[in-house]
């Protein structure tokens, strides 16, 4: 019910089948409240996570339809050619009431799921409602419109689509009602803002391929390339260590539907074809220990993998809705798709996209039920101790995004977990009297570990598990079970992430206050930033950077002048990444947000010796 109320059965009207898609939408409302959720907020949710997944498989239909990665199966309803060729195969299907059309576009979705999994997926409980006959043939009405008939070959589309998802009326409700986001949700839909093409190059222009221009000592094909870069007179570029392409990390902490990785993708093609050619002393992976040329002997060969090896090696990206993994995702899957084409590749001889590093930043799992019966089942028991200690730092997540620094608390852990093992390993009778283990050590269980290399492997040893306990379940029991490892599964993938450190970070990051939910642990993170969210990126982002990486970011101008952010300008800007490149844009530059903005990119400086 819509305010929240769920009877404990389903009626005796339901078949079989409803009665095993009702006990799958109360799982999904269930796991909304065990992740704190109101009853009525719970079943709202569900209801917008089902409608907005609904129309983003159909305009994804649209676009993959415009490349001709599908069959017509949208543009005439079920006039067309794919549902006739269907029909032929099964001449039962043509059913008044829709059904026939219904399971052929949801076999689609299940071959379409391989691959873009994150929206396809129709195990995903948003699957389980499916629009009725007049609403479906609205919703193609509008899609099939003669006026957007030219949007559908656009990468960026589908990102339009989720600016708008939300109107102009539920913001202005949100701040009417309270002055700073109250949840996660609030804070993404006040901050959907889509940052223009020539904003996007202009930072991707100055940061990964100035990056790349000095690196290879001011010449480069990207010099014609990118047409925002600036390059003043006499500007010493170098010297900058060169990389080979798959060692360059690029991410974007606040990415939305994934423009700037959109864009740097383009880049990277150059950059990557560019170093095959190299005809000096190329670069060598980090690794294969081999060069671009050693590892794909002609270039059709890295043309064919260049898609995957830029998904896979380079671009990055965390947001807190998620709904713009699905975006996201897909229009990477698009952009890779395109790639392939271009260089000749057929459908059928392109490898599979296996995963792009897309991370929905969340709370992990909020049923402390399904926590125990998990961790009770990790094998070695240090697991167990890792995966509740992850649970725990991670409930802000969904507040702070990429602001949470998880990964500081983790460490430590595994730090301390390595000491003792390698301890417990020199001392095979046990410990010396009065060398035992502190009490915080002993906590770790080291029983049943064998080798040092586990801490090297233990997300991949967690997702292992994972993906056995979800498959050992049925009914609303599997639905919940697999919720939680959906969680999880981000949850271990974020915290791997934010390990890392990147060469070029791109953001358009949220501004104003931060959640409520979150704001002491916010302010006593953030003590030089806690004024506004956006100089908090900032300084995270500064902070996930290489020595002498590149930042780029557009945001609103107030940090450069107002004596408020002085600790920002003085500690951030001037001490640990001072300006590149500025670009003052004034208003009207995010479409309705009331705000001046800056476009700039800083460069980290050199670590000082310790």
């Amino acid at each position: 019910m819509a305010d929240g109320r769920v009877p404990p059965h389903g009626g005796p009207h339901l078949s079989a089948r409803q009665q095993t898609l009702r006990d799958r939408i109360v799982a999904a409302i269930d796991h909304k409240r065990a992740a704190g959720m109101k009853p009525a907020e719970a079943v709202a949710d569900y209801l917008r996570d089902a409608a907005f997944t609904t129309l983003n498989r159909f305009v994804a239909l649209k676009m993959l339809e415009a490349r001709a990665l599908v069959q017509e199966c949208v543009t005439r309803g079920d006039a067309s050619s794919g549902f006739a060729e269907f029909c032929g195969l099964a001449p039962g299907m043509r059913l008044t009431d829709g059904g026939g059309y219904r399971l052929y576009l949801e076999c689609v979705f299940d071959e379409l799921s391989t691959e873009v999994k994150v929206l396809f997926d129709r195990r995903d409980p948003a699957s389980a409602l499916w629009p009725r006959r007049q609403t479906l043939d609205a919703l193609l009405a509008v899609l099939n419109a003669e006026n957007l008939a030219g949007i559908w070959a656009e990468d960026e589309t589908i990102g339009w689509v989720y600016q708008y998802f939300n109107g102009q009326d539920e913001r202005r409700r949100m701040r009417d009602e309270s002055q700073a986001p109250r949840n996660s949700r609030e804070l993404a839909v006040r901050n959907q803002f889509f940052t223009p093409r020539y904003v996007v190059q202009f930072l991707v222009d100055n940061t990964l391929g100035r990056m790349w221009l000095e690196m290879r000592g001011g010449s480069s094909r990207l010099v014609g390339r990118c047409e925002y870069l600036v390059r003043p007179e006499g500007e010493d570029l170098g010297p900058r260590t060169k990389k080979d392409p798959r060692d360059l990390r690029i991410l974007d902490p606040a990415c939305g539907s994934g423009h700037f990785l959109l864009y740097a993708f383009d880049l990277l093609i150059e950059i990557y074809e560019e170093e095959w050619d190299e005809p000096g002393e190329p670069a060598k992976s980090s690794v294969t220990r081999r060069t671009l040329r050693e590892d794909y002997a002609t270039i059709d060969d890295l043309r064919r993998a260049l898609p995957t090896l830029i998904l896979e090696n380079n671009l990055h990206g965390v947001d807190i809705d998620p709904r713009c993994a699905q975006i996201a995702a897909l229009a990477l899957w698009l952009r890779a798709q395109r790639a392939w084409g271009n260089a000749g590749v057929r459908a059928a001889a392109r490898p599979r996209v296996r995963r792009t590093h897309i991370v929905v930043a969340e709370p992990m799992p909020g049923d402390r039920a399904l926590v125990d019966e998990f961790a009770g089942r990790i094998e070695p028991p240090l697991l167990r101790d890792l995966f509740r200690k992850m649970v725990d730092e991670m409930r802000l997540a969904g507040e702070l995004g990429a602001l949470l620094r998880v990964e500081d608390a983790i460490a430590e852990d595994l730090r301390q977990a390595r000491a003792a093992f390698v301890r417990q390993q020199q001392e095979p009778n046990g410990f010396l009297p009065g060398l035992e283990p502190t009490q915080r050590q002993s906590a770790l269980d080291l029983s049943g570990i064998d080798d040092d290399d586990f801490f090297h492997e233990a997300e991949a040893r967690m997702a292992d598990a994972l993906g056995i306990f979800a498959e050992v379940a049925t009914g609303g029991a599997a639905t919940r079970r697999r919720l939680f490892v959906d969680d999880a599964t981000q949850g271990v993938a974020l915290i791997e992430l934010l390990r890392w450190r990147f060469d070029v970070v791109l953001m358009n990051p949220p501004f104003g206050a931060g959640s409520l939910a979150a704001k002491s642990e916010f302010e006593r993170g953030y003590p030089r930033t806690k004024n506004d969210i956006y100089a908090a990126f900032v300084e995270r982002g500064v902070e996930l950077l290489r020595p002498r990486g590149l930042l780029g970011a557009i945001t609103s101008r107030t940090g450069f002048f107002l004596s408020s952010f002085h600790q920002w300008r003085e500690e951030v800007l001037l001490k640990e990444a001072p300006p590149v490149v500025f670009a003052d844009l004034g208003y009207g530059v995010l479409d309705s947000a009331m705000v001046e903005v800056a476009a700039y990119c800083l460069e980290k400086c050199q670590e000082e010796a310790s």
